[in-house]
């Protein structure tokens, strides 16, 4: 790691510089790549390739556990990318029992997954493993984008299921307000089988070049961007893992996107309460448990906010929410902003829809004592260190 004294001293532009050769040559040989979801984790439920993954804590000091559930076009170690900028140890730490669920990478035998298949098959069962390992009589579920709609829809279909809250982020309501990718199926456009190739799926590499389509000009900018920071490792770490999730779209089952682009797209079944599942109404108003609707301000392409803002007026929670975010699409979760703005108004808001465990304020006010006694500890060192300095100097 670069010292920052020698980078800013009086040779810094010749540090960087060697800096910026060495790390160009070992990040084009592929080395130095930085490993992401290091959290530890245990798989504690599988079925086909959908697995469920919970997060080690020995310090669970609220319930009912959070399960994350992410979308279906990308990875899930969004959400645990690096140290210091992971969703699931933030919440870890925060005193909750995490829960990732993991959909796998589908291939030819899920061309014919349905919404059905995750809102009827995978889901309650899911639910059902945490609430189980967990000891819990309930889960709360932090869902992502299209994560966010399957929950929404699990909720509506299922009003009695043992969900004591639900947070949908980025999650798309209103598809006539959506970007271009959405919009390229609208009625009497490109048909849904247009994109699906041989093994029945939407291939992930079509994803990719269809959100790069979207912004022409951010290949280019993020290409300067590493130019300029190559040199700090650092910067680097964060961009490369950032970098390696975006590109990392995988296949979309292709009748799950038929049923996408008739009932969602050129329905706009959410809005107009005629969506369907199993031949049976699904109507929004039926989702009763407390729910949060997280609106990222700065989304303007993937899910932009006016897709996004009608959750709270059509489904039927007597205690519905709104939190619009300062935050881009993926900002919610990942980078300074997801840290500093997003995960603590996300984190206040599950707090007051939670319960302490028995024992949970006396464990936080020994962890703080400890914590208090080792900054006093600290502060002694550092005053007997000046101390001595003082005695050095004087000579006294």
């Amino acid at each position: 790691m670069a010292d920052r004294d020698v980078i800013d001293g009086p040779l810094g532009q010749v540090h960087r510089g060697v800096l910026t050769v060495r790390n160009g040559l070992r990040y084009g040989l592929g080395l130095g790549h930085p490993r992401t979801g290091r959290s530890p984790k245990d798989r504690v439920w599988r079925m086909d390739k959908v697995e469920l993954w919970r997060y080690r804590n020995d310090q669970v000091r609220f319930a009912p556990p959070v399960l994350i559930v992410h979308s279906l076009v990308s990875r899930p170690y969004i959400f645990d990318l690096l140290p210091g900028n992971s969703v699931v140890a933030f919440l870890r730490d925060a005193g909750y029992d995490v829960f990732l669920l993991d959909w796998g990478l589908p291939d030819p035998a899920d061309a014919c997954n349905t919404l059905e298949t995750y809102v009827d098959h995978s889901l309650p069962r899911a639910v059902e493993a945490t609430r189980r390992t967990a000891g819990s009589d309930e889960v709360t579920m932090l869902a992502y984008c299209v994560g966010g709609v399957l929950a929404v829809l699990y909720a509506a279909r299922y009003p009695d299921a043992p969900l004591g809250s639900l947070i949908a982020t980025a999650a798309p309501a209103d598809y006539t307000k959506m970007g271009l990718l959405t919009q390229m199926f609208a009625e009497g456009r490109l048909e849904a089988d247009a994109v699906i190739d041989g093994t029945g799926n939407v291939p992930g590499r079509a994803i990719n070049e269809g959100m790069a389509y979207m912004k022409p000009s951010d290949r280019l900018l993020q290409a300067a961007n590493q130019l300029e920071h190559l040199w700090d490792e650092r910067y680097m770490e964060g961009y490369l893992a950032m970098r390696k999730w975006a590109r990392d779209q995988v296949p979309f089952p292709g009748e799950t996107l038929r049923q996408v682009v008739e009932l969602l797209v050129r329905e706009n079944a959410l809005m107009s309460n005629t969506m369907r599942l199993g031949g049976e109404p699904v109507d929004l108003r039926a989702v009763r448990c407390p729910f949060l609707n997280v609106v990222a301000a700065r989304d303007h392409q993937l899910v932009p906010v006016e897709a996004c803002e009608p959750y709270v007026d059509i489904v039927g929670s007597g205690q519905a929410e709104e939190l619009r975010l300062d935050a881009g699409h993926v900002g919610l979760f990942a980078g300074r902003e997801a840290a500093n703005v997003t995960l603590p108004s996300i984190t206040e808001w599950i707090n007051r829809h939670s319960t302490p465990l028995p024992g949970a304020e006396k464990a936080d006010t020994r962890r703080r004592g400890t914590r208090e006694a080792a900054t006093r500890r600290t502060r002694a060192r550092r005053r007997d260190a000046a101390a001595r300095d003082r005695l050095t100097v004087t000579g006294e």
